[in-house]
């Protein structure tokens, strides 16, 4: 939904910004409405009703059903926004390779532990290496705030009535992790905290190396099943607060299933950020991903190094 609709993005602050005028977003294109129409409360045109009388607004080609809007118009806004929005990741992407960095989004809903397992994460790997964290959040520099307690870097951005973070407000905290003295350094890790839910970061690329979905054990094995999307788009699911696994009605092996029903691929940790149990699994993941970056980077400097022997 926010695809179409834009989701606020004028209410966007990037702490240390210094640019922000620069980036006022022009929604006009998507906000060609005419609300002359009469709006009719009980719409069902893209409804598709099954034999319950349960009724699917997914169904039809824009996926959605948003009143005044034909799905032929929800598919071209959508196009218009995520094409802005991958054009700006490609860019974030090709500045992490340059920087050898590794990205990781990490997304899930709210009270997952997500904040808890990142603020442990970036203290433990910073002893190793340098990490900077970028928070998206719709209001308050509390989690950021609790990175910065841990002696790790990081930047809040607030989305407002956002949703999700999106490409421009990840390249900005950048600039502003960039500009301080102990930010974003060459070879280490960036995480970058999503906005707390299961649906619209599915559909931004950010520029990250890989998405990071983190569920909780108290929320239900069905999950990925509900939020197919996010599942999909994920490389790892990470399943926290492992601990509490004795005292709540949590099917391990039937939700690692329904995940790889949506997505194959995709690769699980069970773990508990408060106790400590399976971090090191997480570490090892995290320190194996890395390593691809540096030797990607390698790579690719030998390939310019060879190059300019070849083509003084």
């Amino acid at each position: 939904m926010c695809t179409v609709c834009g989701c606020g993005k004028d209410d966007v602050k990037v702490e240390g910004d210094k640019h922000a005028h620069d980036h006022h977003h022009d929604h006009r294109h998507h906000h060609h409405h005419d609300h002359g129409h009469d709006h009719h409360h009980h719409d069902h045109a893209h409804a598709h009703e099954d034999e319950r009388g349960d009724l699917h607004y997914g169904k039809d080609i824009g996926g959605a059903h948003v009143p005044g809007l034909s799905q032929a118009r929800i598919v071209q806004i959508e196009q218009d926004i995520l094409g802005k929005n991958d054009h700006l990741a490609f860019h974030n992407r090709e500045r992490f390779a340059e920087l050898g960095l590794l990205a990781l989004n990490l997304v899930s809903s709210p009270g997952s532990g997500k904040t808890t397992l990142l603020a442990r994460s970036a203290s433990d790997l910073s002893k190793k290496t340098s990490v900077a964290v970028v928070e998206g959040d719709q209001q308050t520099a509390l989690d950021a705030d609790r990175i910065r307690d841990a002696g790790v870097p990081a930047i809040q951005v607030n989305t407002g009535k956002g949703c999700h973070l999106d490409a421009s407000m990840v390249a900005r905290a950048v600039d502003s992790l960039t500009d301080k003295d102990d930010g974003l350094q060459s070879g280490g890790v960036l995480f970058i905290e999503n906005v707390g839910n299961l649906v619209c970061p599915a559909a931004f690329d950010l520029g990250e190396a890989a998405k990071v979905v983190i569920l909780s054990v108290t929320e239900g094995e069905d999950k990925p099943l509900k939020y197919p999307d996010m599942f999909h788009a994920s490389d790892l699911m990470i399943l926290n607060k492992s601990d509490l696994l004795p005292y709540v009605p949590f099917d391990v092996d039937k939700c690692i299933e329904y995940a790889r029903r949506i997505n194959p691929d995709i690769e699980v940790l069970q773990l508990s950020a408060l106790t400590g149990e399976g971090l090191e699994d997480w570490y090892a993941w995290i320190e194996n991903r890395r390593a691809d970056i540096q030797a990607a980077r390698v790579r690719s400097d030998e390939v310019d190094a060879y190059e300019r022997q070849s083509h003084p």
